[in-house]
């Protein structure tokens, strides 16, 4: 039995959420292996191979590989899928992207967003917006799993040293998908996954220009910042801000909710916070249920001078 961890990166740094599913990977079987598939991407090959716990780094480098399209990507991991019995990746955008056609393709059952692994073919992962929680069992021979990031602690970055093996893409025909661009929201803030502390900004903003106290808030405490999808969809604030159930899911040492209301679709992405401050004048909002401390006041009069204060 082996693990295959499909490695995140942009070809120039891995991202945080490999790390998280390296250690999901290690509790299923100590023999893991971390596919990195992109274009001059040596230094995230490099990365990976010093990852504690990881026995070999798959490299494969070809231009279709370098945005990491769900089409060339899939084909390649599937090239690779008789050799191992868990197909592993985080739960990112990414992730979610890849692995259900990785799933289809082989003709299995994907299993989601697990947040434990109970053995080698039974998992655990919130259902109904985070309300239940469903124990799964899969019998398909081959478990294609992606992983919520924020329940797996990071795997140590170094002290590995894993064998490096370069692999030959398969040849598929997957041209019938092409980049075309990307737009990218650039930032000095935390990311919005990793970061310690999130502000989060909900529909009681009221404006895209009120959304500016958040941020303000936001800077003196180096934290990212966040949205509800009711601010999303009001065009308060892009759609890479929202925290939730169809947004990203956040599990920061503090989590500050400002004019949120508290929907069940929210709660589903920040309620595994350490610590979770909510700021409403509607004290019978639902936030108030998950938060440890609540603050009912005008978040216009409240906001500003906290952020004067620290």
């Amino acid at each position: 039995m082996a693990v295959l961890v499909v490695a995140e990166h942009d070809n120039a740094v891995l991202q945080e959420a490999t790390l998280n599913a390296v250690t999901a990977a290690l509790e299923i079987d100590s023999n893991v292996s971390v596919l990195v598939a992109g274009k001059g991407c040596a230094a995230v090959r490099d990365e990976a191979a010093k990852i504690s716990g990881v026995s070999r780094v798959l490299v494969c480098e070809q231009d279709k590989y370098e945005h990491q399209l769900a089409e060339p990507l899939a084909g390649l991991i599937v090239s690779l899928a008789d050799d191992y019995s868990h197909i592993i990746a985080a739960a990112t955008s990414q992730g979610k992207n890849v692995l259900p056609r990785v799933a289809a393709l082989l003709d299995v059952a994907p299993i989601s967003d697990i947040t434990d692994v109970v053995s080698a073919d039974t998992f655990v992962r919130p259902i109904y917006a985070g309300n239940a929680i469903a124990t799964v069992q899969s019998e398909d021979a081959i478990k294609v799993i992606t992983i919520r990031p924020t329940t797996f602690e990071a795997a140590p970055a170094d002290g590995g040293s894993a064998q490096t093996d370069v692999l030959t893409a398969p040849d598929d025909s997957s041209d019938y998908s092409r980049f075309v661009g990307e737009e990218l929201t650039q930032s000095d803030r935390p990311e919005l996954t990793s970061a310690r502390i999130v502000v989060s900004g909900g529909r009681g903003m009221g404006s895209s220009e009120n959304f500016q106290i958040v941020e303000a808030l936001a800077d003196k405490l180096n934290a990212a910042v966040g949205a509800s999808r009711a601010a999303v969809d009001a065009g308060y604030v892009p759609n890479d801000y929202q925290v939730g159930q169809t947004g990203k899911v956040v599990a920061p040492d503090l989590y500050v909710a400002v004019g949120i209301s508290g929907a069940i679709q929210h709660l589903a992405g920040m309620k595994d916070s350490k610590v979770i401050v909510a700021i409403n004048k509607d004290e019978e909002a639902p936030i108030f249920q998950v938060a440890d401390y609540g603050i009912v006041a005008d978040l216009f009069d409240v906001v500003p001078k906290l952020t004067e204060s620290l």
